[in-house]
């Protein structure tokens, strides 16, 4: 049994297989995962668990050089915003597309990873970066 990380085996081996700018999502309860995209759905109930814990838990294990947001969460879920910038920083974090561009974006993911997040535009892509200079 691993002793620390994430737990569930299935984002774990996503995780390892990643390479530079492979992306993955971590949406909320109600983005429609495309046909052939792998969904990993960690919900419980709505609000477990949340969007925050789960970005938290992956960026601990992810190398991210990039994050990706609707431009909707601006107005629509600035608490989420928030703690995307004060986790990524701003330089990494890019808000300039529509949720429907997000929505098609999602078509190329390795994965989208289902949380119980149940406020609106609670969803990233995090694209994938290297270890080394």
């Amino acid at each position: 049994m691993k002793k620390q990380g994430i737990l569930n085996s299935h984002i774990s081996k996503v995780l390892s297989d990643l390479g530079h700018t492979d992306r993955i999502v971590v949406a909320d309860a109600g983005l429609p995962v495309p046909e052939g995209v792998l969904k990993i759905d960690l919900s419980l109930k709505l609000g477990t668990p949340s969007f925050q814990e789960v970005v938290e838990l992956i960026a601990d294990d992810m190398v991210v050089e990039k994050v990706i947001l609707a431009a909707e969460i601006k107005a629509g879920n600035p608490e989420a915003l928030q703690f995307i910038t004060e986790k990524f920083g701003d330089e990494a974090v890019d808000v300039s597309i529509s949720h429907e561009q997000f929505k098609a974006m999602t078509r190329n993911a390795k994965v989208v990873i289902r949380t119980g997040e149940a406020t609106p535009y609670a969803n990233c892509i995090l694209q994938s970066g290297v270890i080394f200079g």
